[in-house]
């Protein structure tokens, strides 16, 4: 048997309806900040429960444009975490700003009590990460926010619709970020993110920063990016909008099965699941004692396991300017060591599930003599 990873095939594999919006679509010529991408964007933020959704074209533009908003520049610095994707890091960088490392803990986001002393008179903002699924503490991390007069951009391209004490994601910092990258929980056909937020002032200011500043054609106010979320991949999203709940749902119950079973064999262990979270599995990750053979042996028996991320951003060749040495985020180093990624898409069948669980046990059964 086989077990994939990307479930792009299935789908999108029988969508005739939205074939035919998009064909109507097209008759409309409405391609640029079209009328399908107002819609998504005010069906966004009621999902998140917010005020104003800014479609941009990624989730890494979904980042650099509230750091824009906020002024955020060169010499400036901002708090992130160390075991993020390089999307997090290139947003910061790309505005001149530095980076600034917390470590992780194991639910795989930024350890909130380690922040206060990362911040400086240069921190100008601070951006958790709500990793695979979970989400960073927010409830500590706006107290730190407020105390500081610092504010958050919340890094939720992995984590729509989780929740913290019923309060979601992207939700709770001055701005969140999501993207909608075909294999994001909430995908479209191409690259592609949104912004939210309840503050009216960033929310305007956002819209001229997507659209190079312009306020029409011919007036330009400030100088912005060329980063529109593409109206054709906006009725993608709306035809897959009304599916998100649905889709969290199957999530998490495939998740449940995998703690309930992968739980009993000796030589794997799962992380905190907090009764308080919401956790929405993009990705679903446990620690596996000889994780590399593992890794092997699963993809061998047709299971495409992952690791995210092997080498710590940190430690990256692109950011050996901030002199960082290996052990200078320890839990972070002992995850890359020890986490796999199996697949828990919606799309998954309970025989392929019961197929991960039984070949992690014979893995097991051979390798604990």
């Amino acid at each position: 048997m086989k077990v994939r990873y990307s479930y792009l095939r299935q789908q999108f594999s029988n969508c005739p309806d939205l074939w035919a919006k998009l064909k109507k679509f097209v008759k409309t010529g409405d391609f640029t900040l079209g009328k399908p991408l107002l819609e998504f964007e005010k069906k966004f933020s009621k999902l998140i429960g917010v005020k104003y959704a800014v479609g941009v074209n990624s989730g890494t533009d979904a980042i650099k444009l509230p750091l824009k908003a906020l002024g955020i520049k060169q010499g400036d610095e901002v708090i992130t975490a160390a075991n993020t994707f390089v999307a997090t890091v290139g947003a910061i960088s790309e505005l001149g700003a530095k980076p600034v490392f917390v470590d992780c803990d194991d639910t795989f986001c930024m350890n909130t009590e380690q922040i206060e002393k990362k911040i400086t008179k240069k921190t100008k903002a601070i951006v958790p990460v709500h990793f695979t699924g979970y989400m960073t503490y927010m409830p500590k991390l706006i107290q730190i926010s407020k105390k500081y007069k610092i504010p958050i951009i919340e890094d939720a391209c992995q984590s729509i619709l989780g929740e913290i004490n019923n309060k979601k994601a992207g939700s709770w910092g001055m701005f969140g970020a999501f993207s909608l990258h075909p294999l994001k929980n909430i995908n479209v056909w191409s690259d592609g993110g949104i912004i939210t937020t309840n503050n009216f002032k960033f929310y305007k200011k956002l819209l001229l920063l997507r659209n190079h500043g312009l306020i029409d054609r011919d007036t330009v106010k400030i100088n912005g990016f060329n980063s529109r979320l593409d109206t054709f991949q906006a009725v993608v999203g709306n035809w897959l909008l009304p599916q998100a709940k649905k889709i969290a749902k199957q999530r998490i119950k495939n998740a449940k099965f995998y703690d309930e079973n992968l739980s009993k064999i000796e030589g794997i262990l799962i992380p905190p699941r907090p009764k308080n979270y919401k956790i929405v599995y993009h990705l679903y990750i446990v620690f596996a004692q000889k994780r590399d053979k593992l890794l092997e042996y699963c993809r061998k028996k047709g299971i495409e396991a992952k690791v995210h991320y092997p080498k710590p951003m940190y430690l990256q060749e692109s950011q050996k300017h901030l002199n960082h040495k290996r052990g200078d985020f320890p839990v972070t180093d002992y995850h890359t060591k020890k986490i796999i990624t199996f697949p828990c898409d919606q799309h998954l069948s309970s025989r392929e599930l019961k197929y991960v669980v039984d070949t992690v046990k014979k893995f097991y059964s051979l390798n604990n003599k």
